[in-house]
């Protein structure tokens, strides 16, 4: 149930909705808009009253909700978040580029690669201290070192971090050291994991599982919601197909389809989407097109020797030209970069 508060509500009056709410056992979760707050309730079981919230002061209305996923629901909040990571607002009018390697490998790597897509016009850097890997014996990343060394990197460069948390335990390590916290394709539907960073005070960035539908990706997303971190970023990744052109199917019709339902602002990764270098830069262009709110690119400058996911990593030169064409169609498309 949604509850709409007045334009003219004080905060003395939206607190006693919240208490309202708190009595009867269930949770609150305020949510401003631009015209005025309105209130989701959780924790009920079947159908509340709606006259004993719509008498209280400063109640416009009370709204039953009919999604399974209620906070991430445009019937709970119509107008497009807005998530910043960092001081970089993801959603909104401008696209946002992100990109970085798939795994951090040492400082001068990191380093160089950082330098260059903030060279190119990237917004956010991304990199992976912790690796989940198909093989035991694939490079699993640097952990608490590589997260060190995103940190310095932020330093250089100014760009926010954002980097995968594969439990409870790296969440808080990646909570320390970086600007949001990104939760895989393989964990995206480990419901503690996503419990967990609900309670964190960064945002979060949910990749959807390379099986999931689309009501399976926002129920994701609204566990970490209903925890109280209304700052999420959802990620369409690829999912697993009978093709055998490329390693996943990026699949962008599900762009419009979020945008439709949810009021989270979604980024496209092509890199993982395709797991083939030579197809990243066409599919940005048209994750762009669709109506997603930015992409997310891994950049190597040395991809024939990387540690993990060589061939998807694209040259710092190759993204250049990327987010050249990216500059090129923002304007057609009501947008800026």
């Amino acid at each position: 149930m949604l509850v709409v508060m007045r334009k003219d509500a004080t905060a003395d009056q939206i607190r006693g909705v919240l208490e309202a709410i708190e009595v009867r056992g269930f949770k609150g979760h305020p949510i401003p808009g631009a015209q005025r707050t309105a209130i989701g309730i959780t924790g009920n079981k079947g159908a509340l009253e709606a006259p004993a919230f719509e008498s209280l002061p400063g109640v416009l209305e009370v709204i039953p909700v009919s999604h399974a996923y209620k906070l991430v629901s445009r019937e709970v909040k119509s107008e497009d978040s807005v998530v910043r990571v960092g001081a970089v607002p993801v959603g909104g009018r401008e696209l946002t580029v992100v990109a970085g390697p798939c795994a951090v490998e040492s400082m001068e790597q990191t380093l160089i690669v950082a330098h260059a897509i903030k060279k190119a016009g990237a917004h956010i850097l991304r990199g992976g201290a912790f690796k989940p890997r198909t093989s035991p014996y694939s490079f699993q990343g640097l952990g608490e070192e590589g997260l060190r060394i995103l940190a310095e990197a932020r330093a250089a460069t100014g760009l926010p971090v954002v980097t995968e948390a594969l439990d409870n335990e790296g969440v808080d390590l990646v909570e320390r050291y970086a600007d949001a916290i990104q939760i895989g394709a393989r964990n995206m539907q480990n419901f503690s994991l996503l419990k967990r960073v609900g309670r964190a005070k960064k945002p979060v960035v949910l990749k959807r599982g390379m099986s999931a539908t689309l009501e399976e990706f926002l129920m994701s997303a609204e566990y970490i919601l209903s925890e109280g971190n209304y700052d999420v970023i959802l990620c369409e990744r690829g999912v697993r197909t009978f093709s055998d052109f490329s390693r996943n199917t990026l699949d962008l019709a599900i762009v419009p389809a979020v945008k439709r339902l949810s009021h989270l602002p979604i980024l496209v990764d092509p890199s993982h989407g395709t797991g083939r270098r030579e197809k990243v830069a066409p599919l940005s262009r048209a994750a762009a097109a669709v109506g997603a709110d930015g992409v997310m690119i891994e950049v190597h400058h040395d991809p024939n020797r990387a540690l993990s996911d060589g061939p998807q990593s694209i040259t710092p030169e190759m993204f250049a030209e990327v987010v050249n064409d990216l500059r090129q169609i923002a304007p057609v498309i009501g947008r800026s970069i």
